[in-house]
């Protein structure tokens, strides 16, 4: 279930009241909402366990720039996504996320209607900060599209 409206979304104490991976099985397994930019850019959670997440999703038409080509804000929204999220499933209850800074290399253009796994790998989670690295793939051949890099501020509610 996607969330249209904020009211849909988990209150910051419902939030807290979990470990970020159960936050984020709960987006899995339906009994979470899943985020509205989700759907706007036609993606979706499709994995999660400690330190690893991968989103799948499939670029359309609306998502690419005026010469056609998929607009790299795509790329980078799934690789932030997968990336973050990776570090979520490493903060525990009481604490929150948030993305400091992410890089993203553009390897190939990814042609509209390819679906692509987007995954997100956490190197290092402490107290303060989270680090993770992303691939985004595709589905049906493994081919690499973009890479990416993260850093995150872990804080306590």
């Amino acid at each position: 279930m996607f969330a249209t409206s904020p009211s849909e979304l988990w209150s910051v104490e419902r939030m807290l009241s979990v470990s970020g991976l159960e936050f984020m099985r709960a987006i899995l397994d339906g009994s979470g909402p899943h985020p509205p930019i989700a759907r706007t850019l036609n993606y979706r959670l499709d994995m999660v366990e400690e330190g690893r997440v991968v989103f799948r999703g499939t670029p359309l038409f609306e998502h690419t720039n005026p010469l056609g080509t998929v607009h790299g804000g795509w790329y980078g929204t799934l690789l932030d996504s997968a990336m973050a999220c990776a570090v979520m499933t490493r903060v525990p209850e009481g604490s929150y996320y948030t993305t400091l800074e992410y890089k993203v290399n553009v390897t190939r253009n990814l042609p509209v209607g390819t679906e692509i796994l987007c995954e997100g790998k956490v190197s290092h989670a402490g107290r303060s900060t989270g680090v993770a690295t992303g691939e985004l793939r595709g589905a049906a051949d493994g081919k690499l599209y973009a890479t990416g890099s993260t850093t995150c501020l872990i804080m306590t509610g």
